[in-house]
């Protein structure tokens, strides 16, 4: 394996729980009702465009306009306050020789955002790569796949690094090696090949990157 692509969220950053927990807050008030661990089970790495879907069906109406920039406006004061990195996610990038990127469904600012106050941001300057820029959202694999490119790296080549159903869906669909990480989730299922790990201080062994090959 010659790269490293990464997701952002729930995988680099902490912040699937954190994130559905405004969701919930937000959507409460337009007397939408769900768990944290209801949203955040069915959100996982969707595209936020099916997530408002989502929750105007159970509305029954449509939301208002506002209504992402307002979640959005949230989440990111949730995040410079209470945001912090996977256990794991600076010792390894700071480690890493072989090149890496993020590549997230979620827009740049929000991207980066959550690498500035985690702390990550810094290991990261040029190789970040966002949908929204890209016009291709999970399971399809556009975004990797540009990403990839951009590395001057073969598909076949790549690891993709994910927590969320349709990213391993994307990965494996632009056929790349695809590690989930399922923390707490270990007894989800994942398709076959993909391999699991509990944190990202699994990863350096799991891919045989020597402590050697791994320094700065």
């Amino acid at each position: 394996m010659n790269a490293i692509i990464f997701d952002c969220d729930g995988t680099l950053v902490d912040s699937e729980r954190l994130g559905n927990e405004v969701l919930v807050e937000h959507v409460a008030g337009y007397g939408v009702t769900m768990t944290v661990d209801e949203a955040t089970a069915l959100f996982r790495g969707c595209k936020m465009a099916d997530c408002v879907a989502a929750l105007e069906a159970r509305a029954g109406r449509a939301l208002p306009p506002s209504f992402v920039a307002e979640l959005r406006r949230r989440t990111a004061t949730a995040f410079r306050e209470r945001l912090r990195p996977m256990d794991g996610a600076l010792a390894l990038v700071s480690a890493l020789s072989l090149p890496f990127c993020v590549a997230s469904s979620g827009p740049r600012e929000k991207i980066e955002l959550s690498l500035s106050v985690t702390g990550l941001l810094p290991f990261f300057s040029g190789r970040i790569f966002s949908s929204y820029e890209v016009g291709a959202w999970k399971p399809d694999p556009g975004l990797f796949l540009h990403a990839a490119g951009a590395m001057g790296i073969p598909p076949s080549e790549c690891v993709v690094v994910e927590d969320s159903g349709p990213g391993i869906a994307a990965g494996l669909a632009a056929g790349m090696t695809v590690v989930a990480l399922q923390g707490e989730r270990s007894e989800e299922r994942v398709a076959d090949g993909v391999r699991v790990v509990r944190s990202l201080s699994e990863l350096p062994g799991l891919l045989g990157i020597a402590p050697d090959a791994r320094a700065r």
